[in-house]
């Protein structure tokens, strides 16, 4: 049976006993308070048959008192027949006009049985649902309740006892006047959503509490259960996040001392077999520490303590430093990299470089795995304040299906020897990056044709004396031809002449520089620069450089080539070049060339800011040098053996003099000089922060602070612990800087001479 058919029996069953129903269920507010409230006695009406009897004698009175008022002034007794007819009138009027309460009677009759009806339909639907009505005075004791509160408690008779006494127990709320109450059942406790409210009762005048409560049971189970998945969630996360961190760094210590030791295998003397062997292991070292800096970044982002840190950086160099570091790659598979950069991108923007550095690696790197034949263009612009960048291949392109995949966690397309050579987190971790960022990542690919990654970063222009459309005519009046071969690397050389306000004609083969020097030759235009890619160099030499429009001509030549290409000749030598310079090319070394500012080549890496220095021609590749000695004396401590012997290495190349120690306890007694080697005046402590014996975080504070007796000096602490918020941490309590594992040799030096140099004498 359906519970609106049970409570349509039960309504009937309680009107059709409603004379012998107690008066002692009520409602929440004013209708609990007429539910228990005693109905006062309603007047009594008259019989029906008694005001018939006094409208007939009503009426007859009148008749008489108007005849006896007729007889007497026919007669002469006028003073009589007045008197008696008025008095007769009168009566008769009080006798008819004494009905009238009777209404009045039957009105209050009728509401006091609209109230009955309105309390008799509440108790039951309150009794039906189950809910506890209850009326108590202000001390606490019961005056009136419903059958519901004695069936739950076993009370017969509940009024005159507080609830406490039936065994209710009170839990406050948020809301005012609102409790959990428990109630103990054999079957077990139930919960109950209990709600007062004072009012004064009519009938008394005193001040009484109302109270409705509805069984919440299973909802409050409900919530416990969510509040416990969730509890279980976050432990979850939490030992996730502690797992990858204690991962990381456990991973991150053998790496170092692999980094570490093959820069220091490259600065000995090694064969070209070697260096290729060493390169190799080098490249693999940098991929895996790039795994590890993925998985924290979607551990991070999957528990929503991503932070983005946007700071005041350019953003040409760091498009072209990614340029650059991933050109080696595609050089190696016959592939070209280009990037074209919209003069409308200002010089300085604030935004956060480092991910969309990471970002910009991902997508370009994938481009350049997947692509097998032409090459990966990069085409960067404005729009409304973001940054706009377009990576399009020439590779295999996807399907739909592929497509929908392909931004998911663990998610590869391609061949299985491309799958095999990453995890399937790039461009997951790269899409959830940009979005947390305000922008996105999206994808347009053809299935034969290529594909093209759509990346939009929001940035915030900062305006300085590089900025704004002063880049538009830095090339004003620069005429060049270029000889390439086609791809994105001479397309976008001709877009970026021609965006800076020279101009460019490419020609791809030798008919078509015969035609282009024809037509320009016919318009008598005079170059300003003939740039010759290597690759068609010796076509260049052989059919066109004894031709009279190029060998009448005054302009620069200017020799293109790759890096790797550089040191296998001495390149232009004796060829009539001007001017060497290294593809991909950066904006700034193109600028200094064509503007005849710069004669000569770019010395390069992905990291050095490649400032030309004058034509020579190439020397041989000499052995690093190091930075000059400082003379510090610095205090080294680090638990591993293979990290303690690389950075020591590192550090004694640079000219300081090192002392290593162990653990915490051995530190201390090293700054203190209670040690069996004797005092060591430490100029400047670099430290592991996860060494035995203390706290990292602790020990760097009482250093700081000279607990230990010792002098002040800057520390430089090294960590593979990579979670969020650490550095800050370690900055704020005292740390002069903070380098994560592998550290840099480079940016070791360069941070050991700036702290030596300002440490106080």
């Amino acid at each position: 049976m359906s519970e609106p058919v049970k409570l349509q029996d039960r309504l009937k069953a309680e009107f059709a006993d409603a004379p012998r129903r107690s008066a002692d269920a009520r409602s929440d507010g004013d209708a609990a308070h007429d539910l228990l409230r005693p109905e006062a006695p309603a007047p009594r009406a008259e019989p029906e048959n008694h005001a018939m009897i006094r409208s007939v004698i009503g009426g007859v009175g009148l008749l008489l008192g108007a005849l006896v008022l007729a007889t007497g002034i026919a007669a002469g007794f006028y003073i009589a027949a007045i008197g008696l007819g008025l008095a007769g009138i009168a009566g008769a009027a009080f006798l008819l006009w004494s009905r009238r309460p009777a209404s009045g009677i039957e009105a209050d009759r009728d509401r006091s049985w609209e109230r009955s009806e309105t309390s008799e339909i509440l108790s039951a639907i309150h009794d039906v649902l189950g809910d506890i009505v209850v009326m108590r005075a202000l001390d606490g004791r019961i005056l009136r309740a419903n059958a519901v509160l004695g069936e739950l408690t076993g009370v017969d008779d509940v009024e005159g006892r507080t609830c406490e006494a039936l065994g209710l127990t009170f839990r406050s709320q948020a809301m005012a006047h609102r409790y959990d109450v428990d109630v103990e059942r054999p079957a077990g406790k139930r919960i109950y959503s209990w709600h007062d409210v004072t009012v004064r009762d009519p009938a008394s005048g005193e001040l009484v509490v109302h109270s409705i409560a509805r069984d919440v049971t299973e909802e409050r189970r409900a919530e416990g259960e969510r509040e416990r998945a969730r509890l279980r969630a976050e432990e979850a996360s939490a030992a996730k996040s502690r797992l990858l961190a204690t991962v990381s760094h456990e991973i991150r210590t053998p790496l170092s001392g692999i980094l570490g030791m093959s820069h220091l295998i490259g600065q000995t003397r090694l064969t070209a077999e070697q260096k290729n062997y060493l390169s190799g292991m080098r490249q693999s070292g940098h991929a895996l520490v790039q795994l590890v800096d993925d998985l924290l970044d979607f551990s991070t982002i999957e528990a929503g303590r991503f932070q983005l840190r946007p700071s005041e950086e350019p953003v040409r160099p760091m498009l072209e430093s990614v340029v650059e570091m991933l050109s080696p790659r595609a050089h190696e598979k016959g592939i070209e990299i280009g990037s074209f950069v919209s003069p409308d991108v200002p010089g300085l923007m604030l935004y956060d470089a480092p991910r969309l550095r990471q970002v910009l690696y991902n997508v370009v790197g994938n481009a350049v795995k997947f692509t097998h034949t032409g090459g990966v263009s990069l085409e960067t612009t404005m729009d409304r304040g973001a940054i706009v960048i377009r990576v399009t291949d020439s590779g295999p392109g996807m399907n739909a299906e592929e497509q929908a995949r392909i931004f998911q966690e663990f998610e590869q397309t391609g061949s299985a020897a491309q799958r095999s050579g990453g995890t399937g987190l790039g461009l997951a971790i790269s899409a959830r990056i940009l979005n947390e960022a305000g922008g996105g990542l999206t994808l347009e690919s053809t299935q034969g044709k290529g594909s093209t990654f759509t990346i939009r970063m929001p940035g915030d222009p900062r305006k300085t004396a590089g900025n704004g459309g002063s880049r538009k005519g830095v090339l004003k009046g620069s005429l060049v031809f270029l000889l390439a071969p086609a791809g994105p690397a001479s397309k976008a050389l001709v877009r970026t002449i021609d965006a800076l306000g020279g101009a460019c004609h490419l020609a791809t083969s030798v008919d078509e520089a015969l035609d282009l020097a024809q037509g320009l030759a016919g318009r008598k235009a005079e170059l300003t620069d003939i740039i010759v890619d290597n690759r068609l160099a010796g076509i260049f030499r052989r059919e066109l450089a004894d031709l009279g429009y190029f060998r009448d001509s005054r302009a620069r030549r200017i020799y293109l080539v790759n890096p790797e290409e550089r040191s296998g000749r001495a390149i232009g030598n004796g060829e009539g070049y001007d001017s060497w310079l290294i593809r991909p090319l950066r904006e700034r070394s193109l600028v200094e060339v064509l503007r005849g500012r710069m004669k000569g080549i770019e010395v390069r890496d992905a990291i050095n800011d490649n400032r030309p220095i004058l034509k020579e021609p190439p020397q041989p590749a000499s052995e690093p040098t190091p930075a000059a000695a400082t003379g510090a004396r610095i205090l080294l401590a680090e638990d591993d053996p293979v990290n303690a012997m690389l950075v020591r290495s590192v550090l004694e190349r640079a000219g300081h003099t090192v002392r290593h120690v162990h653990d915490y306890p051995s530190l201390v007694s090293a700054l203190s000089g209670a040690t069996d080697a004797g005092p060591f005046a430490a100029d400047l402590l670099v430290t592991d922060l996860g060494m035995p014996g203390g706290d990292g975080r602790e020990m760097i504070a009482r250093i700081v602070q000279r607990d230990y007796g010792n002098a002040r000096l800057p520390v430089v602490v090294l960590t593979a612990d990579s979670r969020t918020g650490l550095r800050e941490e370690l900055l704020s309590a005292g740390a002069d800087a903070v380098l994560a594992k592998p550290a840099d040799p480079v940016v070791l030096i360069a941070e050991i001479a700036r702290l030596a140099l300002s440490a106080p004498a």
